[in-house]
């Protein structure tokens, strides 16, 4: 990897100084970044040299001067510049591991590094770190950290994680807590192995660590049709209520909700979702924790913006996975209620992965079309969330495009960015679709 530009923000230096996308920066001050850690720290100073490649192949020295820590404005393609730190372990839930053969190759990648967590929130086990990665760690305090605990039980971590190293799990979170870094933990709760007394234990020795642990994501494990490792089954309903009420008393003795269920536990439950506190600034959207809670707040704020009657009528179909429409049914249904306003919701079912895969972020543009496929003959206009498809592509996980999927369904499709919220989803009924924009 290197350090390749990939958008320049308007008005920044670098658009003064015209530097591209598909440049790369190769040094500043001389010093090769091998990050944007080090990238951030290189150009904090009020003068420093960049030298750059351009797409061209052309070389240049650019010397700038400017104010201390104003950023040059470059988003890169990559947040590491060298290669990425991989996962040494071989975990007995691994999603990756429960991939078909044939899919592009960032799928496969399992990487288990520490920058990616401290600039992405990416979760690490903290099972590969080399002695330099503890003293850049502790040189720079890099935190927040997202870590991967999943139990505290040091031979039963071993075992999920298939690495004797991995059973220094405590001895690594004290670490970070002597330095006073903030982690955000995550377990993946499996039936009948971390779950139950050993979920009890884990939770009770992260309650001692509190100072630094900033919240403790619990979160059912995901199970596609191509798993060969031992069998998991998934959490019955009862089950998913017992997880919950688990939770709720651990965070009776913490005083507050240190630890938070995903949204798929609820739902599997029957339960209604928390209200808006009971998340806490919602420090574990990314892994399924309070998005539901988000759309029901976001729809109730902005649903007074519509009337009662539509001028003309309105007819769309929203596409999403499962879970998504789950929490979704009664937001429809109470959107139906409006005058000349239809709207379709269709639960795409994951035939690429498995039925007990639920999220919309792993719909396929295939799974997508033999959903619709029996309603094409009613479809007017498509909506469907941005997660669906591959970051900065109009490409869902099968490399089937949007633009084939409008052609097969003969449909206009317009994708909705803001997953978490309604706002785009009212806006566009307030505009009956004119001039929308995929």
């Amino acid at each position: 990897m290197v350090a390749i530009v990939n958008k320049i923000e308007p008005n920044s230096i670098a658009e003064e100084l015209k530097i591209l996308p598909g440049d790369e920066i190769i040094s500043i001050d001389e010093v090769k970044p091998h990050d944007l850690i080090d990238y951030k720290y290189l150009i904090s100073s009020e003068e420093i040299s960049l030298h750059i490649k351009r797409t061209s192949g052309e070389e240049e020295i650019i010397d700038i001067e400017k104010e201390m820590d104003d950023d040059l404005g470059i988003t890169f393609e990559s947040a590491v510049f060298d290669k990425v730190i991989s996962c040494n372990n071989k975990c007995v839930f691994c999603f990756v591991d429960q991939q078909p053969c044939g899919l592009r190759n960032s799928l496969y990648i399992k990487d288990d590094d520490y920058r990616l967590s401290y600039l992405q929130g990416t979760y690490i086990t903290l099972t590969n770190l080399r002695t330099e990665d503890r003293k850049r760690i502790e040189k720079m305090r890099l935190g927040p950290l997202y870590i991967s605990v999943h139990t505290t039980n040091a031979e039963l971590r071993s075992k999920m994680l298939n690495n004797p190293k991995a059973g220094k799990i405590m001895q690594e979170l004290q670490w970070l807590n002597k330095l006073e870094i903030p982690v955000h933990t995550q377990i993946v709760l499996c039936p009948d192995l971390n779950d139950k007394e050993e979920l009890e234990k884990t939770l009770d020795d992260l309650l001692k660590l509190k100072s630094n642990i900033a919240s403790i994501a619990v979160v059912p494990i995901g199970i596609t049709k191509y798993r060969t490792k031992k069998p998991f089954r998934s959490f019955s309903s009862e089950e998913s209520e017992y997880v919950i009420n688990q939770i709720a008393n651990f965070n009776q003795k913490a005083g507050y909700s240190l630890a938070v269920p995903s949204d798929e536990f609820y739902i599997n439950a029957d339960l209604n979702i928390p209200e808006h506190e009971f998340y806490r600034g919602y420090e574990q959207l990314e892994d399924g924790v309070g998005a539901a809670r988000l759309l029901l707040d976001d729809y109730k704020k902005h649903k007074r913006r519509l009337p009662k009657t539509l001028k003309k009528r309105l007819s769309f179909t929203i596409a999403t996975g499962q879970l998504a429409c789950d929490i979704m049914k009664p937001i429809i249904d109470d959107l139906n209620k409006i005058k000349n306003l239809n709207i379709n919701l269709v639960a795409v079912k994951n035939n690429f992965w498995g039925d007990k895969v639920t999220v919309s972020g792993l719909v396929t543009g295939n799974d997508l079309l033999e959903s619709l496929l029996p309603f094409k003959k009613d479809l007017a206009n498509l909506v469907i969330p941005s997660v669906m498809l591959r970051k900065y592509t109009d490409k869902f996980l099968d490399n089937v495009s949007l633009a084939e999927i409008e052609e097969k369904l003969g449909v206009n499709i317009t994708v909705i960015e803001n997953y978490y919220g309604m706002k785009e989803l009212i806006d566009l009924i307030l505009a009956d679709f004119t001039n929308v924009k995929i």
